[in-house]
């Protein structure tokens, strides 16, 4: 069995079409869901930012099992369009309740559906592509998806514009359908279920053994990674939904637009970020790209606070484009630097989406307090800081990934289940 291996025309349309119309499902309602219950239910930022943390903190017991049923699992076409029917029920009802425990609810029901999109397309892909096409894919799929989420925002701040907020409901519920039909096209018989985990047909590679948390619990360099993620998430999760409600205070009619049209100026920056990390990766290296992506969010919270213009702060988050658009793309490649060889890709996935879930979760909690005891210009330095944190790490204990081969990767598990 070969690790280099060619997608055929359908698979790879599928992939597509699949990583467009889940981008607004995976990344769930967000900053228009902050929007939603301020404007219509009145609700205070503490309670919002509360009830978005709790859906986050949900999401994250879901991470690891949802990584391990991917490692075993040869239903991964099955457990996409699961989730996504959830997704839908979960939006498409939230226009019908208001209560804190009721929409918490929904909310709880999205985030445990939508924490197995991630690391199911990263399996379907390596699977289909090999590690060897992998990055190349990766890029593509991100290419797709902030694709997705731009086209998605475009359609929300147009939708909203005429018909209110309650409108992004069902467009989520739309995108959820076509991520069904998407995925139900992806030819299963192509998926190898062997390099989807990560494994590789050698010998010394022992596809039964023990889950992936024991190589997250010995391996530095992914710990490093994983606490750099987690502060990396906890500085940016909240900053979009911080000036939607900004947005709101200055003109309530024109927040979702706005929003909207701050979501699609982000992804359009996203999509080149993308394609340059699938096309130079392999090539640049990995640590070079993700110092870039990550010295771009500490300069987004320092400038958000030097005015309160609509327009300024719409610029200001183009910048999230580069960030974002750089990790979002990064994020699966170097973890299967750091695991490749050892049959555990998905748990090692999730057990780091966990970590970096952590962190987009308390988020918007933390900066929910900060806002309501300082107000907006505390709370977007205070993100600010912590992403300073999460690049100075970074930059002094991050290794470069790149070099890591099958036979290092293999090695190093060997030697610690040998110890």
């Amino acid at each position: 069995m070969s690790t280099q291996k060619t997608i055929s025309h359908r698979n790879t349309l599928s992939l597509d079409a699949l990583n467009f119309f889940l981008a607004d499902v995976r990344d769930g309602l967000g900053p228009y869901l902050a929007i939603y219950l301020l404007a219509v239910h009145h609700w205070e930022p503490a309670s919002i930012g509360f009830v978005m943390t709790l859906a986050g903190v949900t999401a994250l017991v879901t991470q690891i099992p949802a990584g391990a049923l991917l490692d075993k699992t040869h239903r991964k076409r099955a457990v996409i369009i699961i989730a996504a029917l959830l997704v839908t029920i979960s939006s498409v009802i939230l226009p019908f309740i208001s209560t804190f425990s009721l929409v918490a609810l929904t909310q709880a029901i999205s985030a445990l559906s939508a924490s197995v999109f991630a690391p199911a397309i990263a399996a379907i892909s390596l699977g289909i592509t090999g590690p060897r096409a992998f990055t190349q894919r990766t890029g593509r799929n991100e290419t797709f998806n902030h694709a997705g989420n731009a086209v998605a925002a475009l359609l929300a701040g147009v939708f909203a514009y005429f018909f209110g907020p309650v409108v992004v409901f069902y467009l989520m519920g739309a995108m959820a359908i076509g991520s069904v039909i998407s995925v139900s096209f992806i030819s299963a018989d192509e998926i190898d279920h062997n390099l989807a985990r990560g494994s590789i047909p050698s010998p010394s590679s022992d596809t039964e053994h023990a889950s992936g948390l024991r190589v997250l619990l010995t391996n530095k360099s992914l710990i490093t990674f994983a606490v750099c993620c987690a502060l990396f998430h906890l500085s940016n999760a909240a900053m979009l939904p911080l000036v939607s409600q900004k947005l709101a205070q200055i003109n309530l009619q024109m927040a979702t637009p706005l929003t909207s049209a701050c979501i699609v100026a982000a992804q359009l920056v996203m999509v080149p970020m993308a394609m340059l990390v699938g096309a130079k990766a392999d090539t640049w290296g990995r640590k070079p790209l993700l110092l870039a992506g990550f010295l771009i969010l500490p300069l987004r919270g320092v400038l958000y606070i030097l005015s309160d213009d609509p327009y300024w702060l719409l610029g200001v988050q183009l910048l999230d484009g580069i960030g974002a658009g750089i990790f979002g793309a990064l994020f699966p490649i170097i973890v299967k630097d750091l695991t490749q060889g050892t049959g555990r890709f998905n748990v090692s996935l999730g057990a780091l989406s966990t970590v970096f879930g952590l962190g987009a979760a308390l988020s918007p909690g933390v900066a929910g307090l900060v806002l309501q005891e300082a107000g907006y210009n505390a709370a977007f330095l205070t993100l600010a800081a912590i992403a300073t944190a999460a690049f100075t790490l970074l930059l002094l204990a991050m290794p470069e990934t790149k070099g890591f081969s099958e036979e290092d990767a293999i090695a190093d598990d060997n030697n610690f289940r040998s110890n």
